[in-house]
């Protein structure tokens, strides 16, 4: 009897694990089932192939493509650092990627925040795979209308992304000045970790730098985001340049002395029990990347964020 392959399109079943070869089969986050059909899930995976925002290096849009490329190589069940695997508890499609016409770039904007609010909507949560780090502003904006209140933001990053864009320009290093002059974030009870560069005005965020880190450890850092966000609802932001160069060369703007995969990892598990309702995985450009370590860093930081979402809260 022939062995069943391709979960991605034969699984009938939205839990468990599915094991199957790494290195062939339908292309999806996790061998997570491909469908447009958000009845049962509880968090769709989903692509925003753009990077019409960045700075310096493009490349971005290829993100989600190489993210669930190496991500089948982490289909083996339980996560070991967790102890469990979240998808005997969480029901996980791969909704596929946002459909964007980069050559109307004013309208990128609206067409992101549409395809997460539909999928909101369908009281599902999302775990959005980048992109350039752009792609945040018009999920926040999402998010807020759908809970109708601001939230903390929880940002993995070697950038602020604060800068103050009176000019009216779309980049990636704006984005969190736009969500709080908005009202989509609350700066007081938000956090970002890993920053080693410099802001003119960091808007009032919270902010634990490359050196509170290394200095301080990851699970001084994870309590210290704990107590900073309280019981507010969560959005985690991860951008892969957070990561030091050595470990994350495939980036658009990469920037020397920040956190290793080991700290970034420790810091989302001592994270246990945050009210996170959705989470970004963003800046993963293949074209400078080795060996695929910067995709292989991106989708397991991702399954750590999965692991996070499955210990949230459990509400009444």
């Amino acid at each position: 009897m022939t062995r069943p392959t391709d979960f991605a399109i034969t699984r009938e079943d939205l839990m468990g694990t599915e094991i199957e070869p790494s290195y062939s089969g339908v292309l999806s986050y996790m061998r997570r089932k491909y469908t447009k059909d958000l009845t049962h899930a509880d968090i769709a995976v989903t692509g925003v192939p753009y990077d019409l925002a960045v700075t310096n290096r493009p490349g971005a849009r290829f993100g989600p493509r190489a993210i669930r490329q190496v991500s089948s190589g982490l289909n083996w069940g339980p996560v070991p650092q967790w102890g469990f695997d979240p998808f005997d508890e969480l029901a996980v499609i791969d909704y596929g990627d946002c459909g964007i016409d980069s050559s109307k770039p004013d309208q990128c904007h609206k067409e992101i925040e549409a395809h997460i609010s539909h999928i909101l909507n369908n009281n599902c949560a999302t775990l959005t795979l980048g992109g350039d780090h752009f792609i945040t502003y018009p999920i926040l904006q999402a998010y807020a209308k759908q809970f109708g209140k601001k939230l903390s933001l929880i940002h993995f990053d070697a950038h602020y992304d604060t800068w103050n864009d009176r000019e009216g320009k779309i980049e990636h290093g704006t984005m969190f000045y736009h969500a709080t002059q908005e009202g989509l974030i609350d700066p007081q009870k938000s956090v970002q970790i890993g920053m080693r560069t410099s802001i003119d005005d960091n808007l009032g965020f919270n902010v634990l730098d490359s050196n509170w880190v290394h200095e301080n450890g990851p699970l001084n850092v994870a309590a210290k985001i704990k107590e900073i966000v309280g019981d507010n609802l969560c959005y985690l932001t991860f951008d892969i340049d957070c990561l030091d160069p050595s470990y994350a060369p495939g980036t658009g703007t990469p920037v020397v002395g920040g956190l290793s995969t080991y700290q970034a990892q420790r810091i989302l598990r001592g994270l246990e029990g945050i009210n996170i309702i959705g989470m970004d995985q963003v800046e993963v450009s293949p074209a400078y990347d080795v060996g695929e370590i910067t995709a292989l860093a991106a989708a397991t930081i991702a399954l750590d964020m999965l692991c996070l979402y499955a210990r949230k809260p459990k509400l009444d």
